[in-house]
């Protein structure tokens, strides 16, 4: 084979290597942009994920790991609630995305998908610093079919099928429950004011309320007492600071609500300007040790109260801890009750209407009935003389003569 021919199979062989990377790379930008519906994020691992930013412009949203779990870097590393965090990832990772729309970066300010004009962005990123992966999430499209979304890190507008939503507050990403507690779980309510103490007690009803030391002639607002007695039911805050953040807080109230369990929460309450601030902490108050004799075997009643006791006292426990140094904000109805005051919860009773005396009615006059006279000649006896008539007078002019009487027609003729 001479040099030519090697020459000519030397062209004939780079030819070949070209077309085949050629095919490869049609190949691998067919399947970048897929024809059915797809995700829009593929391939994240979870534990890749160090930090969340939530949110457009200079503030948003930012959620980090902190010694294993993520805290909400906004509000001073209060503890981000994990179900929300969960429920975060897999929303941006259930995008799905049917047609690729456009290519070009100058089309993104005009359909919405610029990170400052978008509806919604949410971006991961690793612990460098350096971005994992996002979503930025425009609005719907002009038909109202699909919504206009593209990865943070792409140029490529796709139509989605569904957008999900994003909540856009810190708070939203926290457990914003302070206190679940049930109506039948609570044995008393102490409520401390500046104008004193006073404490309730359930009533014998389920929807009512005994207050201790009824003053006298006073009567009680069932419906408000109702409320300060069961005020821990679904306690949320509206917001969190660090004692810094809110200077100057007197706080002159409390609130106590022991349970049957002897579980005890203690409220501090302090109210600056229209806003009420709290603080809070949780007591076990049944100090008696739990013991465990080897050589002893308990029934299983007794078993069931040495556990509730053990979960009991490790509840409280979580719950110092976990609200130990912050002071919450709560809203305006719920603090009502918080901080009402005895006075608040006391009323005049209702005097009783008094009925005035109905006048008997006048009795219907009764016209006696008059009874004729009919005199009756006794046997062997002789008849009585009738009376002398008087004489009757003439009858005027135009005038009937006088009608006779029943006493007249009765009374019999008798010739003198």
């Amino acid at each position: 084979m001479n040099n030519r021919k090697l020459g000519i199979l030397a062209v004939v062989a780079a030819g070949m290597v070209l077309l085949a990377v050629v095919q490869a790379r049609l190949s691998v930008s067919k399947r970048s942009r897929p024809s059915g519906p797809t995700y829009l994020i593929q391939g994240l691992e979870s534990a890749d994920i160090d930090s969340i930013t939530i949110g457009k412009g200079k503030d948003p949203i930012k959620i980090c790991r902190q010694e294993g779990r993520y805290v909400v870097a906004n509000k001073s590393n209060y503890p981000a609630d994990t179900k929300q965090i969960n429920d975060l990832i897999t929303k941006a990772l259930d995008i799905k995305t049917s047609d690729l729309y456009t290519s070009d970066p100058k089309n993104h300010e005009e359909l919405g998908v610029t990170e400052d004009k978008a509806q919604n962005v949410v971006k991961l990123f690793k612990s460098d610093g350096t971005l994992l992966t996002g979503v930025v999430v425009g609005p719907s499209r002009e038909t109202g079919q699909g919504t206009y979304v593209r990865l943070a890190s792409s140029d490529d507008v796709y139509l989605a099928e569904e957008a999900p939503f994003f909540r856009d507050r810190a708070v939203d990403y926290m457990n914003q429950e302070i206190a679940s507690v049930k109506q039948e779980d609570v044995n008393a309510v102490t409520v401390t004011t500046p104008e004193g103490t006073y404490a309730l007690r359930p009533g014998k009803g389920a929807d009512s309320a005994l207050l201790v030391n009824m003053p006298a002639g006073r009567k009680l607002k069932d419906s408000d007492a109702k409320s300060v007695l069961t005020a821990l039911t679904g306690l949320r805050f509206e917001d969190v600071n660090t004692p810094a953040q809110v200077p100057g807080l007197t706080f002159d109230h409390e609130y106590l609500c022991r349970l049957n369990d002897s579980t005890e929460y203690r409220l501090k309450l302090a109210q600056k300007g229209a806003k009420t601030y709290l603080q809070c902490e949780a007591d076990y108050l049944d100090k008696t040790p739990v013991m465990m004799k080897p050589n002893q075997k308990d029934s299983p009643d007794e078993l069931k109260k040495k556990e509730a006791k053990l979960l009991g006292q490790e509840s409280v426990l979580k719950f110092t801890l976990r609200h130990k140094g912050w002071i919450y904000e709560v809203a305006d109805w719920k603090a009502e009750f918080l901080t009402k005051k005895q006075s608040a919860l006391l009323e005049d009773p209702e005097k009783p209407v008094e009925k005035k005396a109905e006048a008997p009615a006048p009795a219907a006059a009764v016209t006696p009935a008059v009874t004729p006279t009919i005199e009756i000649n006794q046997p062997n006896e002789a008849p009585k003389p009738a009376p002398a008539a008087l004489p009757t007078p003439a009858a005027e002019p135009n005038q009937p003569g006088k009608a006779e009487t029943l006493a007249d027609v009765n009374t019999p003729k008798v010739k003198p």
